[in-house]
């Protein structure tokens, strides 16, 4: 669905544009000045101004500013760079066509300039628009599993009067941690839909990365308890500025693919270490690897795994690579994936807490 464009938005005026404009066009008369002083040929100052409205088109939103220096560059050209010079002069032969040229050339490149940034703006639309959609396609096996561990839990206690009070408290204790569990998705939703708009911030707050490992392993464990997980952590607490909802949601999401997607795995290994300013996070298992035709396109919604379904039709995806990828270019890392001589690995980059706040006292150290 494509909307008409008004004309405040082929036309927009801002004065940050207006300084610009201004900016570019002086320094271009000055340098055309400069040339001409030191002996430069003449005919040179056309292709100048022709660059000069292509910068501005390209730094500058719509076509105002682009037309503006088409005109004014005409002018320049004519009143202080063509004999007599400070006088404007269009009665020489060849004088007309080749200002109306020039005029010509600088209309189409500022043109398409706009145009090429107006396509711009709408593939990355587009590309937010998909991510938004795969999310709500894929979240909804997250949300699902809560439900149904809730639904479960309340069930067993409805239909077996005689369990126990411990056996009651229990199931009571898992369909609490897993309704809390549920608001907390649902209370990111909207911001997770938003990541990639200027309205949106994601909110971080320094957090310790070993404990959030440590949330996404125990609600692993409890879903996949034939699976070995082993994690490895540094003694230093790594504090990095994260929404820690969403990163651990990305966690499981890639523990969970590696247990179903893995086929054969029986081991995964989660691993934290400091890496040149970062917070990297690795997870490797023991799986039959990626397919080496799925490596290119791993992470875009688009994909279509060649593996086949489950019998239980779950896909078993989480949020989903792409969304997962997303996430993390949103708290400004990393990520990326590999097949290794076993296995596959699965890992991203987060900055750490000290570098981002470049203003905190480099004495004061992060560990306990």
């Amino acid at each position: 669905m494509h909307s008409k464009k008004s004309f405040t938005d082929l036309f927009p005026f801002s004065r940050r544009d207006l300084l610009v404009t201004a900016g570019i066009l002086a320094c271009t008369i000055a340098l055309c000045i400069f040339i001409r002083m030191a002996g430069g040929l003449e005919g040179f100052t056309s292709p100048v101004f022709v660059l000069a409205v292509l910068l501005i088109s390209r730094l500058t939103t719509g076509y105002f500013y682009g037309l503006l220096s088409v005109v004014l560059g005409v002018v320049c050209v004519n009143f202080i760079f063509t004999r007599p010079y400070w006088a404007f002069n269009l009665t020489n032969p060849g004088y007309p066509i080749t200002f109306f040229i020039l005029l010509m050339v600088s209309i189409v490149t500022c043109s398409l300039t706009a145009q090429a940034k107006q396509q711009a703006h709408l593939l990355a639309e587009n590309e937010r628009v998909k991510m938004r959609a795969n999310l709500l396609r894929s979240v909804s096996h997250d949300i699902r599993t809560p439900l149904t561990s809730i639904v479960g839990s309340t069930s067993a206690i409805l239909e077996n009067p005689n369990l126990s009070q411990a056996e009651q408290r229990a199931l009571l204790e898992n369909a609490r941690e897993e309704a809390q569990w549920l608001i907390r998705v649902v209370e990111n939703l909207l911001s997770v839909t938003r990541i990639g708009d200027a309205q949106a911030q994601i909110t971080k707050e320094p957090e310790a990365a070993e404990e959030v490992l440590g949330g996404a392993v125990q609600k692993f464990r409890r879903r996949f308890p034939n699976i070995t997980v082993t994690v490895s952590v540094p003694e230093e607490v790594l504090l990095v500025p994260m929404d820690p909802i969403l990163i651990e949601q990305v966690l499981s999401n890639l523990l969970e693919n590696a247990a179903v997607h893995g086929g054969t795995t029986t081991r995964i290994q989660l691993s934290l270490e400091r890496e040149d300013g970062f917070a990297r996070v690795c997870v490797r298992d023991n799986g039959q690897g990626i397919p080496q035709k799925e490596l290119p396109g791993l992470f875009d919604e688009t994909r279509k795994p060649t593996s086949a379904s489950h019998g239980d039709g779950k896909r078993n995806m989480g949020l989903g690579l792409s969304v997962c990828r997303a996430v993390v270019g949103a708290h400004g890392g990393t990520m990326e994936a590999k097949n290794l001589e076993e296995g596959a690995e699965f890992s991203f980059r987060l900055p750490l807490y000290e570098e981002v706040h470049e203003d905190a006292d480099p004495g004061k150290s992060l560990s306990n």
